[in-house]
């Protein structure tokens, strides 16, 4: 049983080495696919024996990781992005499980990995771990089930390992994936439920003002046509936040309500209310507002809604009723938070 590792990089010198590094013992095969490297990416892959190609970066990573997939030639593809890194004891266990599928120990189609180490890192993630495919079989068999009435089983065969790789990113990757997200929605992009999510996850956690203006015609025209209820929802608190930073209190009513009826109230929705509040001098109703974010709601799409946005939410509204030994505690609640 072979691996071949395949990544699509570019300009990651600071981490490309740590990842492969960790990775040679389980690698029979190294694709590299660069997309523009113009430091020494190329360079340290060369010293792992990788095989690079190059290609046009086109803002479309699906379309690049399917190149990369194309080039392998092992019996398993392992997904590796350059900012990642396996320890020594994971390395045991990945050799271990690739012992077990090789001599049949194990029969999977697709291996989960867990994805660790995003809270304290730079990303906009709002778990510390969670399940990722990253191995999968290249040529996938199709199997007979059942002695009689037989049929070809369909769905793949997914292993979760105990597997855990650290996510150390080097840098803040929103403002390119916020331009691509904008770029699919000016193209008409049919986006999926789950990408609607994703768009409206980055916007509340690392966009700007602008950022969220600019959204506000995609998740208007999204809103009413989405069957997936969370999208529904991850769009509304979108359209809300647009409508308070544009100062359209008629729109920010109207999704407030809706929002409401459709019980989808949530720690983002509470800020947002705080924030609307504050913004009209109002600090006694924006106090519940922000104290309802942080004791009674759960967060939707960004984490810190329920704490350090809350208590700093809090920690203002107090300073405006005059009240700034309350304040203080507030700080350091959010401080506190924010360091996690």
């Amino acid at each position: 049983m072979t691996v071949s590792v395949c990544m699509i990089v570019k300009n990651e010198e600071q981490t490309l080495g740590i990842c492969l590094a960790s990775l040679k013992d389980i690698a029979d095969e190294i694709i590299v696919v660069d997309t523009g490297s113009d430091d020494r990416t190329k360079e340290i892959a060369a010293s792992f024996h990788a095989k690079i190609f190059d290609l046009p970066w086109t803002d479309d990573f699906a379309a690049a990781r399917n190149h990369a997939f194309s080039l392998a030639t092992g019996d398993y593809i392992y997904s590796a992005d350059a900012d990642e890194e396996l320890d020594a004891e994971n390395r045991e266990k990945f050799l271990k499980l690739k012992a077990d599928l090789s001599d049949g120990t194990l029969d999977a189609d697709i291996v989960q990995f867990f994805y660790a180490g995003q809270l304290s890192q730079n990303s906009v993630y709002n778990y510390d771990r969670e399940y990722r495919p990253k191995l999968f079989k290249r040529v996938r068999s199709f199997v007979w089930e059942g002695a009689v009435h037989e049929q070809v089983r369909l769905d793949p065969v997914v292993f979760d390992s105990d597997i855990e790789i650290m996510h150390r990113p080097h840098g803040q990757h929103a403002e390119r994936d916020l331009r691509i997200f904008s770029k699919m929605a000016a193209q008409g992009s049919d986006m999926p439920a789950r990408l609607v999510k994703l768009y409206a996850r980055e916007l509340f956690i690392a966009g700007t003002d602008s950022d969220i203006a600019e959204a506000r015609a995609f998740f208007a025209e999204r809103v009413d046509f989405e069957d997936d209820g969370d999208a529904v929802e991850a769009a509304l608190l979108v359209l809300l936040r647009a409508a308070r930073v544009t100062g359209d209190e008629e729109a920010f009513l109207k999704y407030a309500v809706r929002i409401l009826d459709g019980g989808m109230k949530s720690s983002e929705f509470c800020v947002e209310l705080g924030r609307h509040y504050l913004d009209k001098n109002d600090a006694e109703e924006a106090l519940i507002w922000f104290l309802a974010a942080a004791e009674q709601e759960e967060p939707s799409l960004d984490i810190r809604t329920g704490g350090m946005l809350a208590y700093r939410g809090a920690a203002e509204s107090f300073r405006h009723l005059g009240n700034e030994e309350r304040a203080g505690e507030y700080e350091k609640m959010a401080e506190s938070e924010e360091r996690k």
